[in-house]
């Protein structure tokens, strides 16, 4: 029988003579999930870190997220947030990347499957994942620098897009399909509505709903999150009477297109200048389906606004007649050029999207589930946003203009480069001369100046001549086509 606790007033004796108790599992376990912070994957947390607030990801109290499990909330939330940051990469890649880091410290490796970790995904809180975006937007984009801002105004510009996802039974009863695709062949349709920062691109607040939900009561939604004295910057899509009064009476600001619906006599209301009058709008006496009846009562009864006709024309291209609309009615601080200028720079907004869209992949989700379709979403947002407040941080340091900051050189960068970051031992951080190379290497491939640049949506390159799914697979029979049962057999005996 061995001697327990021989010396109690120097603890650190009795190891030296008797060695160190058998440790249990658990407690080796334990010992295991306090170096995981140090995980390669976290080596993203040395360099978003400053911007995330991780202490949403430390264990629960109790619940189902206070077990010791291989796959914490802030492992499996680096891991979510590494595999958003390389589009396509698959759960059993994230999985590979735990089980690399185990072998190479030389500890107890999981399993290959990848079920443990899509678990560990399910059991991440949307709730504490919304205010991980909440808290990291209203960083990066409430307070930008006075040089992004326009004529001391924050502008915040809106426009909706859609997204698909996989066609899962459980998926088609959160979303329809649009109406032209026949059962089976067709994905559920996610509609958005976001507002992003027109200086920084941050992703600021979105409204998802349904494919058949129009834009302007998505929008509706969207308008308890704006602050006084912020500037919206629309489309003619949202410059509809409740919406330009409802922010109005928010103290927010607004600069759209006027709807192709409403008719203009320039001979009324008070001339500012050559086709730039101040009108007074009447509040419909027909409430549109997009507001609640108490919301559209509370609307004033009227309000003055102010329309700007302006001629765009760019050698070499078809001179266009726009017709703006907004509560900015003081002609001498805000120009009608002036105007015209901010409400061409709207077009940035297509980019963001493509950025988050494309580059990003989230144009197609790929969960199987609403509840993990929300997640995504919240991921993508937040991957995101991360990107952008890497690029700010890159372009105050490098002393360059955050415009010329390309997007997806950032992130090609960043995903070249972090093999480099996890190269260093485990105990040590990722050196400020790395992430100085790295932040100019990025600053010193701007993006080429295109003034006047059209960007049409078209696309050069032809799809394959593939036929498409009429019917559900298990139904579709795809018979030779006219060509091929025309040619003949190269079996002379057939």
């Amino acid at each position: 029988m061995g001697m327990q606790n021989p010396t109690p007033f120097l603890p650190g004796i009795s190891t030296r003579l008797y060695g160190r108790a058998q440790r249990c599992r658990r407690e080796k376990l334990r010992e295991e999930l306090q170096l995981l912070p140090r995980h390669s994957l976290s080596r993203l947390g040395e360099i978003f870190g400053q911007w995330l607030p991780m202490d949403l990801f430390t264990p629960e109290a109790s619940g189902t997220n206070s077990r010791e499990r291989t796959f914490p909330l802030s492992l499996t939330f680096w891991a979510f947030l590494s595999q958003v940051l390389d589009p396509g990469s698959a759960c059993r890649e994230v999985v590979r990347k735990v089980q690399g880091w185990y072998v190479q410290h030389s500890r107890t490796m999981p399993g290959s499957g990848s079920g443990a970790y899509c678990q560990a995904r399910q059991r991440l809180p949307l709730k504490t994942l919304k205010t991980a975006h909440r808290k990291l937007a209203d960083q990066l984009g409430a307070s930008p620098a006075p040089s992004g801002l326009w004529k001391g105004r924050r502008i915040r510009v809106v426009d909706g897009t859609g997204v698909s996802m996989p066609d899962t039974l459980e998926n088609r009863k959160s979303y329809s399909r649009p109406s032209e695709q026949k059962p089976g062949c067709g994905f559920p349709v996610m509609k958005i509505v976001a507002v992003f920062c027109l200086q920084s691109g941050v992703l600021l607040h979105w409204i998802q709903g349904q494919l058949e939900e129009h834009e302007c009561r998505l929008f509706t939604r969207l308008i308890q999150f704006f602050s006084p004295g912020d500037m919206v910057l629309a489309d003619r899509g949202f410059s509809g009477y409740g919406q330009l009064a409802a922010l109005w009476d928010q103290g927010v600001d607004s600069l759209m297109r006027l709807h192709a619906a409403r008719k203009i006599d320039w001979s009324q209301g008070e001339r500012l200048g050559d086709q730039d009058r101040l009108m007074i709008w009447k509040k419909p006496d027909h409430r549109t389906q997009v507001f609640d009846p108490q919301v559209w009562t509370d609307l004033p009864t009227a309000m003055t606004l102010r329309l700007v006709a302006i001629t765009v024309s760019v050698p070499g291209f078809r001179t266009r007649h726009l017709t703006l609309v907004t509560t900015l009615l003081d002609a001498e601080r805000y120009p009608a050029q002036a105007l015209g200028e901010l409400y061409f720079r709207r077009w940035s907004v297509e980019v963001f999207y493509r950025d988050i869209k494309q580059t990003m992949a989230m144009d197609i989700l790929r969960c199987k589930s609403p509840e993990m379709i929300d997640k995504e979403l919240v991921m993508h947002a937040i991957a995101d946003n991360l990107i952008r407040g890497l690029m700010q941080e890159i372009a105050a340091s490098c002393q360059v203009d955050l415009a010329r900051i390309s997007f997806k050189g950032t992130l090609d960068a960043l995903r070249q480069w972090q093999p480099l970051f996890e190269a260093a031992p485990g105990g040590t951080r990722v050196s400020s001369k790395s992430v100085k190379l790295f932040s100019q290497i990025v600053a010193a491939d701007p993006l080429i100046l295109r003034p006047d640049r059209t960007e049409p949506r078209v696309v050069k390159r032809r799809p394959k001549n593939y036929r498409l799914l009429t019917k559900p697979r298990r139904e579709m029979v795809v018979e030779p086509s006219r060509k091929q049962s025309q040619k003949p057999s190269k079996n002379p005996l057939i």
